[in-house]
């Protein structure tokens, strides 16, 4: 194992640590795992709070900041954060509006942001969640019952992000991301595995010649295992994945996001393929991303997330944010 870290012990925490050094404009807790906007909570405005095992960066503290986040709960590399850090992170961002849990859908998130929900509802703050279920590739895995939350969680933090900055209430707020993650789908291909600092060794195993199809963000299975393709033709398979299952038209929000160890100009070859593809579809690509945003340490591979817009979400989508990992219009 070969990693720019310390010990396999203390990368979360010297994660943390770098973050803080670096972006001032958010205030880490290191002891504790809790990131949040500096500044505190912003009285009259709901609050949104999401978390998830670190490994994935940006996600979800990259989103904290202006039109998205107000805290971050990391936990340990592909492990669940806590209820504490949950009710602390609801907490400090509570300015009197409630508080918006966006919770991806594997079963320790969800029972743990459960469980805070509870904890923090107890101190008289109203709490609503929404569970991000987008992955089409397979109905359950190692690590959720039902569907895999995956790449709408960016969608669904920066949509619902500007609406809590516009001033909607609790219920706007949550409306509005159960809508993106209703229009969202996702589906994603490995092709190499990553390795945690705390196991130091691959967590599955490809051959030389070897993708998967549907792989999940913390190494599951997908749908099957075939030779390594173009890019065109992995393209082709994210495309008509989600095509069969959600139909494509109007308006749409395309991200070609890397795995964590896919080169720029790779993913940029990957979106050339789904627009085309995406063009037989009759649909129309209106906004796009292109980079890192949700990644599974080093893995080699992409995912495609696509949301069909309606005038709303893309105003929203274009509404101004500023955080460490997204930031267009201030």
């Amino acid at each position: 194992m070969k990693k720019l870290i310390n010990a396999p012990q203390d990368a979360v925490t010297d994660t943390l640590r770098g973050v803080a050094a670096a972006h001032p404009e958010l205030t880490v807790d290191v002891e504790n795992k809790v990131i949040t906007r500096s500044g505190g909570a912003t009285a009259g405005k709901v609050g949104l709070v999401s978390g998830g095992g670190s490994g994935h960066e940006p996600l979800h503290g990259g989103f904290v900041g202006f039109g998205m986040l107000d805290a971050a709960c990391p936990g340990e590399v592909f492990t669940s954060p806590v209820p504490d850090q949950m009710v602390q992170a609801s907490r400090a961002v509570n300015g009197g509006a409630g508080v918006l849990h966006i919770v991806k859908n594997y079963t320790g998130d969800v029972l743990n942001f459960q469980m805070a929900a509870e904890l923090v509802g107890d101190d008289g703050i109203e709490v609503a969640s929404v569970v991000v279920n987008d992955d089409v590739a397979v109905q359950d895995s190692l690590y959720t019952a039902g569907r895999r939350g995956t790449g709408a969680t960016v969608f669904v933090e920066k949509i619902a992000g500007a609406r809590a900055e516009q001033g909607g209430t609790l219920a706007e707020v949550a409306s509005i991301a159960r809508e993106v993650n209703e229009r969202s789908r996702s589906f994603g291909v490995a092709l190499t595995p990553c390795t945690t600092p705390a196991a130091g060794r691959p967590g599955f195993e490809l051959g030389e010649d070897e993708i998967e199809l549907g792989i999940g963000i913390h190494g599951e299975p997908g749908r099957e295992r075939v030779p390594m393709r173009s890019a065109r033709e992995i393209a082709e398979a994210c495309v008509l994945a989600i095509h069969q299952d959600m139909p494509l038209d109007g308006d749409l929000l395309v991200m070609v996001n890397g795995m964590g160890g896919t080169p720029q100009h790779e993913l940029y070859i990957v979106f050339d393929a789904v627009r085309q593809t995406v063009a037989r579809t009759g649909a129309t690509i209106a906004r796009t991303l292109v980079g890192n945003y949700i990644t599974s340490l080093e893995m080699a591979g992409c995912m495609l997330t696509v949301c069909r817009l309606t005038p709303e979400l893309t105003a929203l989508w274009d509404a101004p944010v500023q955080t460490p990992a997204l930031r267009w219009g201030r």
